[in-house]
């Protein structure tokens, strides 16, 4: 098999994580943050943080922009601008404290890194769930590369490019290992909840939009997740929920990728007009 290396992952130029930013990932968008914050301790963290402007039920508008920003910026953006970002992330995260958590069961730092290598896993499953779901199964050397940009998630954090796992083999090994620790505690449960049914904007989403997006959000979840939010899961739900995925399937393989990738190219630019205008960037 053909090893891939890259001296700094601030020099990696991705060639297939691109292929993944499509539309169908916006989709997925709500079950990945249910994955991310399904470990304990980044459960709690987002749950009760007190950077109040980063919170998606208190500024739903801005949140999705800054996490689709960052997506845009690790995936499509230049080394200073990934730089950038990872600046602007890091004076956020260092507020985010179980030390300043009165509530707090769970010992947690946004800054550490094992919580950002699980985050930047869960993107990264879910970036490579998009592309085989359009392109299909990617084996030897591409999933290899793939693996190796997937660190681009965790390093435009704080995460040190040898924290990520050398070789599929080894972050299924990771994977399977983070999976057995997956907890949801009542109160994150209800936060992802209103997450997935879009309850910051029941004031202009009608009550069948938001049922339809919760349903659609749980069935985007691995059985490990569902069961760790407890949601009841059926056969009738899966089978509807086969349907769903398949209509987003066929639109991603009838539409080009610049078309599909549109949204985060056009974030991408305002990251870039926000960094020339000294604008902050979350």
């Amino acid at each position: 098999m053909e090893t891939w290396t890259a001296a700094s992952v601030d020099d990696l130029v991705c060639v297939e994580l691109p292929r993944s930013s499509r539309l169908l990932a916006l989709a997925m968008g709500a079950a990945n943050v249910i994955m991310q914050l399904s470990n304990p301790a980044v459960g709690q963290g987002v749950a009760h943080s007190r950077v109040t402007s980063g919170r998606l039920d208190l500024h739903p508008i801005k949140r999705t922009r800054t996490t689709l920003s960052y997506l845009a910026v690790a995936v499509l953006g230049t080394v200073e601008e990934r730089r950038a970002y990872r600046r602007a992330v890091t004076r956020q995260h260092a507020k985010v404290r179980s030390d300043r958590d009165p509530r707090a069961t769970e010992e947690y730092s946004a800054l550490r890194v094992d919580l950002q290598r699980w985050v930047a896993a869960c993107l990264f499953v879910g970036s490579r769930d998009v592309l085989e779901l359009v392109e299909g199964p990617q084996a030897g050397a591409s999933a290899e590369r793939f693996l190796l940009e997937g660190r681009v998630f965790g390093t435009t954090l704080q995460m040190p490019p040898s924290a990520w796992p050398d070789s599929t083999a080894a972050f299924e090994e990771y994977w399977r290992g983070e999976l057995t620790k997956l907890r949801i505690d009542d109160e994150v449960r209800s936060y992802l909840l209103d997450i997935a049914r879009l309850e910051f904007a029941a004031a202009v989403l009608p009550e069948r939009m938001r049922a339809w997006h919760q349903r659609l959000t749980v069935g985007f979840l691995p059985p490990e997740f569902r069961r760790a939010l407890r949601v009841r899961w059926t056969p009738a739900d899966e089978a509807w929920f086969r349907r769903q995925r398949a209509v987003f399937v066929r639109i991603e393989r009838v539409l080009p990728l610049a078309a599909s990738g549109l949204v985060y190219r056009l974030l991408l630019a305002d990251v870039r007009w926000r960094i020339r205008r000294d604008r902050p960037l979350v």
